[in-house]
């Protein structure tokens, strides 16, 4: 098998799509016509050059229309090998086709010319006086722009339709099928060990390398041929290992029987490989198969990460019953934790947004609740800090049995940092007076004095709001994200019915004791 080739870097979009030389032969307004050289319809354009050179060598990169008015012609170029010399040198750079302006230096194309486009199979146009060479240069670009535009949206609609086969039930086969159906050949999931995971599509064996239908046998060879180079070519972009130095390329693309064969390597480094065999290789083809790839190696990824797999046995063992204490070292084996109630300066945060933060965080374990993302860190990876774009409220840190209360003090933490625009608050530990109450005896006081407003969870969480921000009503509000007016209904409700004076400091303090202890 000859040596696969590596690609560079590929682009987010595919490149502009060379145009087919019929689909301007097509164009009425241009009036071209192919008086020499074969007619192909594989023939292809990458741009048109402008050149009166005797020696365009050059000046051609290869997949020109090259455009000459002969002016460089002497006048008995015809009975040497002028002629000749010129359109081999054409050839020889990789000219595509040549076109030949008729007026106003020559009155028909040379026939000498027209000899020697067809002895070096050059196709020859011959274009008309009515049409000038900018006028074929922009028709040029117009099919280039024509083609690249439905070449972006085939591509864009792959994109759309890769990523929903990725949001189904059995996302890694839907996600192949999805593929092999868009490059119009055949997709495989390789596994580290080169067994084939799951597959779908059909073999591109419908052609021989001539381009002649073949019969059944032939065709069952030719697949069985170009099935083993694909696995083989796997083994190129697999991760090195035993026996395999290093550095492995990412993909990788070789040819077999007119089939097209490209391997990537998937992003998880467990060794897993996507594998295309198609008939043709369209420029959008690597961009819609490494998406394709990107989704499997986040699909393989999630089921073949130990870390993936904890988490996910610790939600199903939550889900089933177990204690938070029994799963918590399935997270990160940390004995305590600390929650973070994080809200954004600006928009509702995304999946996006609220996956970085926990990144930045140090934590895995985000949960997307409104405007505020809730995200649970171990306590070993130091304390959280504040976060550029985010208003924090932190936990004290807890055990795991404890996560319910730690959520409730983010949440309280996070009122007060918006309230009072600080980027960050946390819990406070320290003890104080309240500690040397027995909590049995300071739980009863505060039944006890609340009774008359706990059956209203508003007005208990307006007053503990106002209590803890000293009684600013504005404050208050922006915490609880109410109209200040609302705050002053909700006070003087809670006064009348606790029957208190609220502007008394003793009272205000034996109310947060309860509070405290609620």
């Amino acid at each position: 098998m000859p040596e696969p080739a590596a690609p560079a870097t590929v682009p987010s979009t595919p490149p502009t799509p060379p145009v087919p030389l019929a689909a301007l032969l097509a164009r009425e307004d241009l009036g071209l016509r192919q008086i020499a050289g074969p007619e192909d319809s594989a023939t292809v354009i990458h741009w048109a050059h402008t050149s009166e050179m005797a020696d365009p060598y050059p000046y051609l990169l290869g997949g020109e229309l090259l455009l000459t008015a002969g002016v460089h012609i002497p006048d008995a170029a015809g009975s040497g090998t002028y002629f000749d010399a010129y359109v081999s040198r054409i050839v020889e750079a990789g000219g595509a086709a040549l076109g030949f302006g008729v007026a106003p230096v020559h009155d028909t194309v040379p026939r000498a010319l027209v000899v020697a486009c067809d002895r070096y199979g050059l196709p020859l146009l011959e274009v008309p006086p009515r049409t000038t060479f900018s006028g074929v240069a922009r028709a040029v670009w117009q099919l280039m722009a024509q083609a690249r535009h439905t070449e972006l949206r085939r591509v864009t609609e792959a994109q759309q339709s890769l990523a929903a086969a990725a949001a189904r039930p059995d996302p890694v086969p839907s996600v192949l099928r999805q593929l092999a159906q868009r490059v119009g050949g055949w997709a495989a999931l390789y596994a580290p060990d080169g067994g084939v995971v799951a597959s779908a599509g059909r073999m591109p064996t419908g052609e021989g390398a001539t381009g002649e239908p073949t019969g059944e046998g032939v065709r069952a060879g030719t697949a069985a041929g170009v099935s083993g180079a694909l696995a083989e070519l796997a083994t190129v972009v697999r991760p090195a290992g035993e026996g395999k130095p290093g550095p492995t390329p990412s993909s990788a693309t070789d040819t077999l029987a007119d089939s097209h064969l490209a391997a990537y390597a998937l992003g998880t480094g467990q060794g897993f490989v996507l594998g295309v065999a198609a008939p043709r290789r369209d420029p959008g083809d690597h961009t819609i198969a490494s998406v394709g790839a990107v989704l499997l190696s986040l699909l393989t990824g999630e089921h073949q990460s130990s870390t993936g797999a904890a988490r996910s046995s610790a939600l199903v063992r939550l889900l089933l019953g177990a204690a938070p204490e029994e799963v918590a070292p399935l997270l990160g084996g940390s004995q305590r934790w600390v929650v973070v109630h994080a809200r954004p300066d600006g928009p509702a945060p995304d999946a996006v947004a609220a996956s970085a933060l926990g990144a930045a965080l140090g934590s895995a374990l985000v949960d997307v609740n409104g405007d505020v993302v809730r995200v649970l860190v171990p306590a070993g990876h130091g304390e959280p800090a504040a976060q550029p774009g985010w208003t924090c409220g932190v936990s004290a840190p807890v055990d795991p049995d404890a996560w319910p209360d730690a959520d409730t003090q983010a949440a309280r933490a996070l009122s007060r940092a918006r309230a009072t625009h600080t980027p960050l608050i946390r819990h406070g530990e320290r003890p104080g007076l309240a500690d040397l109450v027995p909590p049995a005896e300071a739980a009863a006081h505060a039944r006890s004095v609340l009774s008359p407003i706990t059956a209203n969870p508003a007005l208990t969480e307006t007053l503990r709001t106002w209590l803890s921000l000293h009684g600013s009503w504005d404050r208050t509000a922006v915490a609880l994200s109410v109209h200040r007016n609302t705050v002053r209904q909700r006070i003087t409700r809670c006064a009348a019915l606790l029957d208190t004076n609220l502007d008394d400091p003793d009272v205000r303090m034996e109310l947060w004791f309860a509070l405290r202890h609620a």
